[in-house]
């Protein structure tokens, strides 16, 4: 693996590069599979285990707390300490709290060990994402890489839910133990094909303070969402909860200004499309986990699916993101990713759209497939066309500060925009339960064409090929386009 100044930028990689760039991409399909993969076994596990309702929502929220409060940490901590070794440790980490996951018969120990997996995931990711934009040349050599890297990534979340109900059929456990093996086996190859090279590092110095800040007020963020359908929007508890954390980030703020080295380079926040990104991503990600988790209720609870008849329904987004993503990159090149984000999310509010029909008696060709169908179009064309333009011209020594920002902000859209929509879905009348399903899905679609219309400013003074380049951010360089 070479340097991004001289990574190759034809067609033809060598094998050992193929195989690092596997490597990477497994690993990022496990992350993501862990998301969503838990979904369909919940049940299960409060069957098993004798959990309440809520107690059993933080098999989840667990791992969105972990993941979603230290990935800013996770991604300068790749840049200062290196990618290569934050990642193999993390990778490490992910695979023995797997382990535990799967063995625990304690309510308290899985939802620890799922926080102590969200964790892990919040280094392992933006390390792995650093190490391709900084091996592979900005361009169609990078695009092309990402392409394969964000198709890993969406495929794990899409098919996490159709792997989950395979997986519950034979015992919840194994939506834990699945991923020790692969895990392990990618640990392995990681220390073999990620191979010791001198990297381009961020100036020593650690930002104590604004780390723990930012990643306080992460935590206390996620925790603020997640508790509050329970503890009540207004309630004193949650009011000072997201009270805190926005002391804490303005506290962060102040710190990122006056620090020698700071966290995070409060400039690189004044690109217009790597803001656009980090607020697509919101929008993406936290409305498909608010409907994801509408549609599970739909489908189980009311519609009385079995696990593997839900996990069927969500089958064709998963095999249309995993068959289709990897063609993104070229998309990238020909068109920009601004066109592309923008189709992403015409369909994304299309496919809620879809949604918004459904009775008891849904059909399968009329409503489920086309809707899940146009969903998947949109996490093809978005997601990786996000991730593209939320790192093109940002400096080596900043890869990780770009990849945890864009981590961050799809996590914690997701916890966000989940707590909207359990509380609106739960605030119905048992009497309108076809009523409540369809404003939860509501919100999810007022946030796809609000994404659509940010992705629209993006298209301005977009005119030729030279306009498709993403505009070069890096430290004490001109930013070319603001917000």
């Amino acid at each position: 693996m070479t340097s991004s100044s001289t990574s190759p930028d034809d067609e033809r990689w060598s094998p050992a590069l193929w195989a690092a760039l596997t490597v990477l991409c497994a690993v990022v399909f496990l992350d993501a599979l862990d998301v969503s993969m838990v979904g369909v076994a919940l049940p299960s596990i409060q069957a098993d285990l004798g959990l309440s309702t809520s107690s059993l929502q933080w098999v989840v929220s667990g791992y969105v707390l972990g993941y979603g409060g230290l990935l800013l940490l996770g991604g300068r901590t790749a840049d200062l300490l290196g990618r290569r070794r934050v990642f193999l440790v993390a990778l490490a980490v992910f695979a023995v709290a797997s382990l535990l996951g799967g063995l625990v018969d304690d309510g308290t120990l899985l939802i620890a060990a799922r926080f102590v997996k969200g964790v892990s995931a919040a280094f392992t990711a933006p390390a792995a994402l650093s190490i391709i934009t900084t091996t592979f040349a900005e361009g169609p050599a990078r695009n092309r890489a990402l392409s394969f890297f964000t198709a890993s990534g969406a495929s794990g979340f899409s098919l996490g839910l159709v792997i989950s109900g395979f997986l519950t059929e034979l015992g919840w456990r194994w939506t834990f133990l699945m991923p020790v093996p692969v895990a392990i086996i990618a640990l392995v190859a990681a220390l073999r094909y990620l191979p010791k090279r001198r990297e381009q590092r961020a100036e020593s110095g650690h930002d104590l303070l604004g780390a723990a800040t930012v990643t306080g007020s992460m935590l206390l963020l996620v925790y603020a969402v997640v508790e509050a359908p329970d503890a009540g929007w207004g309630s004193p508890r949650t009011i000072a909860t997201l009270l805190g954390a926005a002391l804490l980030l303005a506290a962060f703020v102040v710190t990122e200004r006056r620090v020698r080295h700071p966290l995070v380079r409060l400039g690189i926040l004044r690109s217009g499309p790597i803001v656009r990104a980090n607020l697509g991503l919101v929008i993406l990600f936290g409305s498909y986990v608010g409907f994801q988790f509408v549609a599970m209720q739909y489908f189980q609870n009311f519609l009385h699916w079995s696990a593997l008849q839900t996990a069927l329904a969500f089958l064709p987004a998963g095999l249309l993101v995993a068959v289709t993503s990897t063609r993104m990159g070229s998309l990238a090149d020909r068109f920009g990713t601004a066109r592309l984000i923008v189709v992403g999310s015409a369909a994304l509010a299309a496919g809620y759209a879809f949604f918004l029909r459904l009775d008891g008696d849904p059909s399968l060709a009329t409503l489920i497939v086309p809707g899940m169908v146009l969903l998947g179009i949109a996490f093809a064309l978005s997601f990786p066309a996000l991730n593209i333009q939320a790192t093109n011209g940002v400096a080596d020594d900043e890869q990780g500060l770009a990849s945890g920002l864009l981590n961050t902000s799809g996590q914690v859209g997701g916890a966000v925009v989940l707590a909207v929509v359990t509380a609106v879905l739960t605030s119905g009348t048992g009497a309108d339960p076809i009523g409540s399903f369809r404003a939860a899905i509501t919100v999810s679609g007022i946030l796809a064409l609000v994404g659509l219309v940010i992705a629209l400013t993006g298209l301005r003074g977009l005119t030729g090929p030279r306009a498709r380049r993403t505009p070069v951010v890096a430290e004490e360089k001109p930013v070319l386009e603001t917000v």
